[in-house]
C-alpha cells in the first residue's frame, strides 16, 4: 500500500454539532455534584478561572435571578494560602 497524503483542501467551520445536545445533557446529568465540585477545586487549586452557581444573597431585588454565577475566588480561601496553628 501507498503512502497517503495529507488532504489541506478542506477544514470543517465547526458550525453544526457532532452529538446531540439531549446527549450532552444527559450525561452531565449523570455525573454526581460532589464529583463535579472535587472537579472544580481541583482546576481551582490548580489557578484556572472556575465559576460557581450559587443562590442569590439579593432575591428580594432580583426576583427573576434565584440563582448567580459567581467567580470562585470570591467564594472559596486562597489554594495557596498555608494556615498555621496559634500554639
Amino acid at each position: 500500500m501507498g503512502k497517503k497524503k495529507k488532504s489541506d483542501g478542506y477544514t470543517s467551520k465547526g458550525e453544526r454539532r457532532s452529538v446531540s445536545k439531549w446527549v450532552t445533557k444527559a450525561m452531565k446529568k449523570e455525573v454526581p455534584p460532589i464529583v463535579t465540585l472535587n472537579n472544580k477545586w481541583k482546576a481551582y487549586k490548580k489557578g484556572r478561572n472556575v465559576m460557581l452557581t450559587i443562590p442569590n444573597p439579593n432575591v428580594k431585588m432580583e426576583a427573576n435571578k434565584p440563582f448567580i454565577r459567581v467567580n470562585a475566588k470570591e467564594v472559596w480561601r486562597n489554594p495557596n494560602e498555608v494556615y498555621m496553628m496559634k500554639s
